[in-house]
């Protein structure tokens, strides 16, 4: 299928999704907030293994939600939209493969949110984050007050929501939001080089692994250990575990078929 605003490329199990309008700096739409979402739904999981989200260009990841299009709504409208952006981030976190999100430049407003959505950020040393929505008499529409919360503390959150300012790259290392800072033309190679080496483990493992973490990050400690453990007893009935414990005793290199 062919898209207005996305380009899709795939090495191997590694697919990279591109957001391409650089007239707007790849602010969110809702066309590209449809394709998105078009995209997510046709993902093969047996072939792609990982996903890496960047946007074209040097200057912006996602510079945040088009403003033009947000101008005119009304409450009603308003709160679609949130939740359309919304509802497709969540698709992007509850994926069973691990996403990427290589920040090449601007991640703003909705496009911080699209890169906490994801599982691992990194980004270019060029890049900027933050949640400015304030500035414009609204809110983080996009599960942002949910999410930035949770990844660099509340203290943090709220001083990034309410004065609307933009971090740096490496205040964002510094505060937690990214793994890792890069070079501009380090930064792809650098997520696709993450992506073949964690395309190199179980792939059964890594969706479980991913499901724990998501699924415990709210529970008691009790309920989360029980739900590890069941997961972790889960693996024990996989060929993948048979093969590569099998493997490391016989001393040998392992091929997983994610069964």
């Amino acid at each position: 299928m062919e898209y207005k605003y996305l380009q899709i490329a795939h090495e191997g199990p590694v697919c990279t999704l591109t957001i391409a309008a650089p007239q707007s700096l790849n602010a969110l739409n809702s066309t590209i907030l449809n394709e998105m979402n078009s995209f997510i739904g046709s993902l093969d999981f047996n072939s792609t293994r990982v996903m890496i989200i960047t946007g074209s260009g040097e200057k912006s990841f996602v510079a945040g939600a088009d403003i033009s299009e947000m101008a005119t709504l009304g409450p009603q409208a308003g709160e679609e939209f949130g939740k359309r952006g919304a509802g497709v981030f969540r698709r992007i976190e509850q994926l069973p493969i691990p996403v990427i999100a290589a920040v090449n430049g601007f991640a703003l407003g909705g496009g911080c949110e699209l890169a906490m959505a994801c599982d691992i950020r990194i980004c270019s040393d060029n890049a900027k984050f933050g949640q400015p929505e304030v500035g414009l008499g609204i809110i983080p529409g996009f599960s942002g007050t949910y999410r930035l919360a949770k990844l660099v503390g509340m203290g943090m959150a709220k001083q990034l929501i309410y004065t609307g300012s933009a971090i740096r790259a490496d205040e964002a290392l510094r505060i937690g939001l990214v793994n890792a800072v890069y070079p501009q033309p380090e930064l792809l190679p650098a997520a696709m080089q993450m992506a073949q080496q964690i395309c190199k483990n179980a792939p059964v493992a890594i969706k479980l692994a991913k499901d724990c973490i998501n699924a415990e990050y709210d529970l008691a400690a009790d309920e989360a250990i029980a739900y590890e453990s069941a997961k972790f007893g889960q693996c024990f009935s996989t060929e993948d575990q048979k093969n590569g414990m099998a493997a490391f005793l016989k001393k040998e290199k392992v091929q997983f078929q994610g069964k």
